[in-house]
């Protein structure tokens, strides 16, 4: 009889040979083969590893989740690492945590006002609605496509207490000068890190910046769990705050399957209940259950490996699409960066310039009829979005910039999954393009 151990290498080897088979049957044939703006980039190890965590049957989060966290935490250069169940769970979670009486004068209240952009995706603005609070919006600035630092100081109020907003499509923003008014009027800082795992500002991973970093494993993004986020952060308190948040809002800290890590379950007073009630069923915050699977956690310690060289081709393909997009800056406004951010960037943001004799559908309709594909900056002006019609925000000036973004820019893919051949023929299609011009 064959142990459990030869049994699982029969499986994994037939796998491996399951993936040679399908990567041998991958062509790419130009104008028929679709290039994809991001996706899946992975090989037999992951679906091993999955394979493995599967077949244990440890079906919440175990030893591959807390082996991701650890990894990915050092990586970053952070001390905690949580994981949740999908980059704008971290988002609400991020938000959430700041709520927590557990902070004292510092904690947010019903009407606090949170410094953000309307340009982006809606999940880092929705946590701020959804805790009562008020989002202030900036304008962005025309090139990086971030936060225009130069307007959040106008911005402030008694009222604001906290700045959240993303370092867009992986381009850090101005992590200076916003630490710099974080300090000086005493806020929360919290980067949406979800588009930006990799990027570097002042030689260091953003991340280690805000009080509070989120990321995101969908496929779309620089690592992939399917689904799938994680929280960083060096405060303890806000790692036991955002902890209990994510685990239905609990006090107690114990891991899956785990019972009195603190030494006293039965010897607590707390709240109304009476001494020693549980600590398992004692709960400080009105919390969700947002927790990952240990198998996503399986795929992700996997695909931790390869993000060096995940983020090398992002690079690569970055400096090929903006040298050959040059050619064509009577047209177009290219992306830029602060001086001293090293981008791991998401995509390719492209504004085609007012006076162009084609307009952004002109160039968008060209490209996805030669099956490249495309994506607007997410939203646009979320204030233009129907859900956000009746929200309560404040907004000093105007979104120009931003309301400039959601009529003309659109951005392609850098993802590793754009081969050498796949490059040579978007390139190729663009030239076609503008030979009418």
């Amino acid at each position: 009889m064959k142990t459990e151990k030869e049994l699982k290498n029969e499986i994994f080897n037939n796998i491996t040979e399951i993936h040679k088979i399908r990567k041998q049957n991958e062509e790419f044939i130009p104008g028929e083969t679709p290039v994809q703006y991001a996706g899946r980039i992975y090989d037999e190890k992951e679906i091993i590893s999955l394979l493995n965590s599967s077949i244990d049957f440890w079906l919440t989060a175990g030893e591959y989740a807390q082996q991701f966290e650890e990894e990915l935490a050092k990586f970053i250069g952070v001390k905690h690492c949580l994981l949740t169940n999908s980059g704008s769970s971290a988002n609400l979670l991020a938000i959430s945590a700041l709520t927590s009486p557990k902070l004292g004068k510092k904690q947010l209240k019903l009407g606090d006002e949170v410094i953000t952009t309307a340009c982006g995706f809606p999940t880092t603005l929705n946590p701020i609605i959804q805790n009562n609070l008020i989002p202030v919006f900036v304008d962005v600035e025309i090139g990086t496509y971030n936060i225009n630092v130069n307007k959040i100081e106008e911005s402030i109020s008694d009222k604001t207490k906290a700045i959240f907003i993303p370092h867009t499509l992986g381009n850090p923003f101005d992590i200076d000068k916003i630490v710099e008014l974080v300090e000086k009027y005493d806020l929360w800082l919290i980067e949406d890190n979800c588009d930006a795992l990799g990027s570097k500002y002042n030689g260091k991973f953003t991340g280690n910046f805000g009080h509070i970093a989120t990321c995101s494993f969908y496929p779309a993004h620089h690592i992939t769990m399917g689904e799938g986020g994680a929280l960083l952060t060096d405060d303890p308190l806000l790692k036991d705050i955002i902890l209990s948040f994510r685990d239905w809002g609990r006090d107690c800290w114990c891991e899956p399957g785990c019972d009195d890590t603190c030494g006293r379950r039965f010897a607590w007073q707390m709240g109304d209940l009476p001494y020693g009630y549980d600590h398992k069923y004692i709960y400080s915050h009105i919390g969700y259950n947002l927790k990952v699977t240990d198998m996503q956690a399986a795929i992700g310690v996997e695909q931790l490996k390869k993000l060096p060289e995940f983020i090398k081709a992002r690079k690569q393909n970055f400096e090929t699409l903006y040298n050959a997009l040059k050619a064509y800056e009577k047209y177009l406004i290219l992306p830029e960066k602060y001086q001293n951010a090293d981008p791991s960037w998401f995509g390719f943001p492209i504004i085609v310039k007012k006076e162009a004799p084609f307009n952004r559908d002109d160039f968008v309709s060209s490209l996805e009829g030669n099956k490249i594909a495309t994506r607007m900056l997410f939203g646009g002006n979320l204030i233009r979005q129907p859900a956000y019609k009746d929200i309560n925000y404040r907004l000093d000036g105007s979104l120009e910039n931003t309301d400039l973004v959601m009529n003309n820019l659109f951005w392609i893919g850098v993802y590793p999954g754009i081969t050498e051949k796949k490059m040579d023929y978007i390139i190729k299609m663009i030239k076609e393009f503008f030979k009418v011009y």
